[in-house]
Formats: C-alpha cells, structure tokens, sequence
C-alpha cells in the first residue's frame, strides 16, 4: 500500500479533478489523505475523507472585476497564492509527519505542497489543471517570469529546500495534466516528464439539486456558467445572456448559473413562468452536463474540458488568467465561438449560441471529436498508473539538513 497526499488550493476547480484520482488509487487498496481547507474538501469528497487541516485566508479570492492581463496574473500570485503558500505551510509540514506520505501530490498553484515535500525528500507530482500553463505562457514576458522565481525564491528560503532552483509548479518526478493534445495542439511540451491523462470525469459529492423534470425535451438547452471564481465580475455578461435567451425561447431553453445573486430575482422567476429559463445559484454541472446541447462560459479549463468530453459545442467569453489562452485553443479546434467578455450583447450573443448549435457550422462535430481524444486520455485510471509508477521509483534528492 502507497500512501499519497493531495495538498490542494481552497479553490473548487483545483480540487475536482483529483477527486476521482483519490477515488481510483482508493481502489486500488492506496491509502489517500488531503491537506487543505477541510470543509470544502469534505464537501467536495465526502465526510468519509482523511483531511489534515491548513491554515486559509479570512476571505476567499477576490479581485477587482476591471484586472486583467499581467496586472491581473501579478495580483493573483502577490495577494492570494504566495500568502496561501505560507500560511498552508505549517499544517502541510505537519500533514507529511503525522501521514507519512510516499507521495506528495501538491496543484500547481498551492505551492506548499511541493516546497514542503521537497524540504522532506519526500518526491512530489504536480496536478496541473489547465492546458494553458503546458504552453510556457510566460517566455513572452521576461520581468514577470523573473518577478515570479523571486517569489518562489523567497518561498524556498522559508519553508523549501534552498538547494534546489527549480519552479515548483512543475515537479522534476512528473506532472499530471488533466487536457490532451486535442487541445494543446502538436508543439512539443516546455517541460520533461508531462503526462497528458484528460478530465478525470467522476462521479461527485454533490448536495445542491437540480429540477431536472423541468427540463424541455422539446427544445435545446444551453448552460450558462461564469465559474466559481469570477461572481465578481459577471453581473452585466448574466444579464445580456438572460436576454438573449429570452429572445431564443422558442427554440432553446436555458440554464443559468449565479452564485452570487446578481440577477433580478423577480425578472427570472418571471422568465421562469414564462419560458422555463432556470437560473439557480450551483448546479451539479457534471451530472447536468449529460442534458445540455451547448455551453456558455468564461473559458475556465475544467468547464471546457467537461463540456468537451461531453461533446458540447462552446460559446467562450474568456474573462482573465488562463481563459485567453484556453478559449483560443477551442477555437482554433473548431469546437467554440469567442466572444468579448466585456461588450459583447445580447445579440451577439444569441448569434454566437445558434452558430454552435447549427450542425451545419462543425462546432458539435469537433466538439465530438475532441471529447472522444480526451476519453482515450483514460483520466483518473491513467492519472492514477503514472502516480503508481512514480511512487515506484526511488527519489532522486534528500531532506535538506
């Protein structure tokens, strides 16, 4: 038996695709335990999980709606991650000791674990959850590159091994990439030791219901989502994507998500009298996703890549961070239409959603197309033979003194 520790960041997309890698090595007669913000991982993976609490931020990520590009990269890494990084620290250190992990599986973005891990000499993975950060997309901006090592620099002299130099988001032991080459395109990977496993589609905890009997077999339906990390910002886009749905009811009926209550209550319930348009505050979007035709969203990597593995034709209105990046990957794959996350209308969005549900346009085809090469990734049972493996191996570096 193999022990694994997932460290995780206390953000819902970071933490759902190793659910039913936990789930697999679980399995598999593994032993898994989690570090991380414990109520969330619970909900996420059940009360039956083995969770060794960290230290959390007073308020959840939060950023002014109008930061974007490198301003928007360089707040995120300065307010939330490296913060997140010293105060996870402690209860990481104590997980490893309390635990005993042969394997540290830290994301990418909750640095902590790899730090922590490698002060041990303990190997460590890194689960990557976005295709955009295999593309290197700092090259082509040296000062933010270098601005970044000097955080991790900093982070290492506290709480790493100041021997090492290398990034810790990607581990020298391997990095478990939850995308394929469907989206990643040809171009060879920037780092050695990348496996590409695809969404790791499993079934989920979830505690929020969902009116399916409302569900009109007779039309199309299309789901709305902006995530969990941006009810900051989407006030305007949900009121545009309610109008347009208005305008399309004959035809398609939509779902929207608003965690934040930013919609006029009184208007949807109307709309739901009159259409069956269902605005709801979560939804089990995995489960929901078997009923959709199309998706609308913000470009959030799991988001595409479930929708994907579905074959559900995108509408992508990429607000910041990775979104770009990956709402042009599905374009140049033909299986989405991009729209301006800040002006697009309702008109330009109905057009966009009747260009991806038009058979004739392609977009379900690539769709299609790409969902069966992410399937062929083999996710969590893949992801789970590479961890197998590298737990196999001897490590090749010792505790620092």
């Amino acid at each position: 038996m193999t022990r694994f520790l997932f460290v995780v960041p206390p953000l819902v997309g970071h933490t759902n695709p190793l659910l039913g890698v936990a789930a697999e090595l679980d399995r598999r007669g593994h032993r898994v335990a989690w570090a991380g913000y414990g109520d969330q991982i619970r909900r996420l993976a059940g009360d039956g999980a083995e969770v060794h609490e960290t230290q959390m931020p007073d308020a959840g990520l939060r950023r002014p709606p109008e930061l974007i590009g490198p301003a928007a990269f360089r707040f995120l890494w300065e307010e939330f991650f490296a913060p997140l990084a010293a105060l996870m620290a402690p209860g990481v250190d104590t997980a490893i000791r309390d635990f005993g992990p042969d394997v540290v599986v830290a994301d990418q973005h909750a640095v902590a674990g790899a730090l922590v891990a490698e002060r041990h000499g303990i190997p460590y993975v890194t689960s990557v959850t976005t295709s955009a950060e295999l593309t290197d997309p700092l090259s082509s901006m040296p000062k933010v590159d270098a601005w970044l090592k000097g955080i991790f620099a900093s982070l290492r002299e506290r709480f790493g091994d100041v021997r090492r130099s290398d990034d810790p988001r990607f581990s020298p032991h391997g990095i478990i990439a939850f995308t394929g080459r469907a989206l990643l395109g040809p171009d060879p990977l920037p780092w050695d030791g990348v496996h590409l496993v695809g969404p790791a589609i499993a079934p989920r905890t979830s505690q929020c219901a969902f009116p399916y009997e409302e569900l009109d077999p007779n039309r199309r339906k299309v789901l709305v989502t902006l995530g969990t990390a941006n009810v900051d910002a989407g006030g305007r886009f949900l009121g545009e994507a309610v109008a347009a749905l208005e305008t399309m009811r004959e035809s398609v009926q939509g779902v929207v998500v608003d965690p934040g209550g930013l919609l006029d209550e009184q208007r949807t319930a109307q709309l739901r009298e009159e259409c069956g348009l269902l605005v709801r505050e979560y939804v089990p979007q995995l489960e929901l996703l078997g009923h959709i035709d199309a998706v609308v969203c913000h470009g959030g990597h799991n988001t595409v890549c479930e929708s994907l593995w579905h074959g559900l034709p995108l509408v992508l209105a990429p607000i910041r961070d990775d979104q770009p990046i990956v709402s042009g990957q599905v374009v140049d794959a033909g299986a989405g239409v991009r729209v301006r996350f800040n002006r697009v209308d309702a008109a330009r969005l109905g057009a966009a959603v009747e260009a991806v549900l038009d058979p004739a346009r392609g977009h379900r085809a690539a769709a299609e197309e790409i969902g069966r090469s992410l399937r062929d990734a083999g996710g969590a049972p893949a992801a789970a033979d590479h961890l197998g493996r590298i737990a196999a191996q001897p490590a090749n570096y010792q505790a620092a003194g």
